[in-house]
This record gives structure tokens, C-alpha cells and sequence, in this order.
């Protein structure tokens, strides 16, 4: 049977900045666990965690939820969604980082509306305005711009765009990645791209090939755990978080 919405969490074990990141804990839970009871919140009628390691599966299981093996050397979380989208037939998928503990409805149900409004959108994320002008400079936050029409112009870990102009809006992408099912197959069938590559960003595989890609504007903040420097953020940001 088809369902409407897959959530996948992708969850790596060799995380080139935090080994073992997705069994890391923040204020004394797992990083995969906060991101997996968020998303349990959303209206996905499936979560799937997709990792390449034992010990992470076990700890999904453990706590009731469905995890799936993937191979070690797919090279991005979305080939990874897409390897677990093969096997679980629906009509979108969620690619819910499995380095943000602030997945939760707020950041996924205003991309699942845009996939139901709109038929042409393939591909939804979210777009935060930075109101931290440190964050522009850090290359963990991933930066953003976009078109009139809230069609993505490019991403870089570089401060975009150029800062001579001090009150100008600047965005960061934050959040899950929405998918079309088609569209989320077409991007795992093509190679890595150039600009992909430098940037280390897989949004930029679709802008290369020509791909849209849909961003819509939230107030809801994310800290996503990429660095030593972001558990930290997130337990003064969360200092009340308990298990």
C-alpha cells in the first residue's frame, strides 16, 4: 500500500566532524532520539531511521521506533533516504536530518502543505531569517538566497550575499528537505556534482541540473549539531531539555 508521507532520518555513524554524532547526548539523551520523538509528532505515517550502524538501530528499536541498515558508502543522507524510500512506497519523503534535535510538526508540516498545494514543487525546504550576525560567518550554517518567487538562487557555507550592505535580509536553511517521491529518485541517480562537491552542500546537485527547489520562510529557529561548538549552543539554548 502507498502512503502519502515517508519520514526518513538518515543517521551515519562516521560523521566526518562528530564520529558518532547520532548517538552523542544532549542533555543527557541521544542526538537520533531527539530527532526521531520530534518527528513522531508530525502527520508522517511512517518514520524509518536509515543508518549503517548496529548500535544505532538498536537504540531505535529499543525505544519502539523502525530503523533500517543502509550501506556505509552512500555519499549523502538524501542517497540514503532514497535508498529506504525504494522499499516503503509513498507519495513524498521527508529527509528529517538526523542532526537536528528540533525536528518537530513547526518545521515539517508548512513543506508538507506546500507539496499539497502546489503539484509543480519537487523539492521544499524552510528558510530562517539570521538574526545573529555571527552566524553568517560560521561555515556549519548553511546560507541561503532566493528568488521573488521563493525559488533557491544558491546555498554556500560562505556568508551570501555579500555583506557591504549591513541591513540587508539574510537567510539559512534550517529544517528537513521535502520531497517528491520522482524528484527524490531523479536526484539519487545522478553523480555528485561540482559545486555540491566544494560546497559539501547536496542542494546544489539539484540547482546544477537545473532543478527548483522551493523555500519557504519560517520564524522557527533549528541548531543543528554538526560541531562540538552546536552541543553546546543547544544545551544553553535548552538548559530545561530533560530526558
Amino acid at each position: 500500500m502507498t502512503i502519502e508521507t515517508l519520514a526518513v532520518i538518515p543517521a551515519r555513524y562516521g560523521s566526518t566532524r562528530l564520529p558518532g554524532k547520532p548517538l552523542l547526548k544532549l542533555c543527557g539523551k541521544e542526538l537520533v532520539l531527539w530527532v526521531w520523538e520530534g518527528v513522531k509528532r508530525s502527520s508522517a505515517d511512517r518514520v524509518v531511521v536509515a543508518t549503517d550502524h548496529p548500535d544505532i538501530a538498536r537504540l531505535i528499536e529499543t525505544a519502539g521506533g523502525e530503523a533500517m541498515m543502509t550501506p556505509s558508502d552512500l555519499p549523502t543522507g538524501n542517497d540514503r533516504v532514497a535508498f529506504a524510500a525504494e522499499r516503503i512506497p509513498s507519495r513524498f519523503v521527508l529527509n528529517v536530518q538526523g542532526d537536528d534535535p528540533m525536528a518537530s510538526p513547526a518545521t515539517i508540516e508548512p513543506m508538507l502543505d506546500a507539496l499539497r498545494r502546489a503539484p509543480d514543487t519537487r523539492l521544499a525546504v524552510l528558510a530562517k531569517r539570521i538574526d545573529d550576525p555571527e552566524e553568517a560567518g560560521r561555515n556549519s550554517i548553511v546560507k541561503m538566497v532566493f528568488d521573488r518567487n521563493g525559488r533557491a538562487l544558491y546555498f554556500s557555507r560562505s556568508p551570501i550575499p555579500f555583506s557591504g550592505n549591513p541591513a540587508a535580509a539574510r537567510f539559512k536553511h534550517v529544517g528537513p528537505y521535502a520531497w517528491r517521491r520522482e524528484a527524490l529518485f531523479e536526484f539519487a541517480s545522478q553523480p555528485q556534482t561540482p559545486l555540491e562537491k566544494a560546497e559539501s552542500l547536496e542542494m546544489l546537485r539539484v540547482l546544477e541540473n537545473g532543478g527548483v527547489i522551493r523555500c519557504i520562510e519560517t520564524d522557527v529557529d533549528a541548531v543543528e549539531i554538526d560541531t562540538p561548538e552546536d552541543i553546546a549552543i543547544f544545551e544553553r539554548r535548552f538548559p530545561s531539555a530533560s530526558v
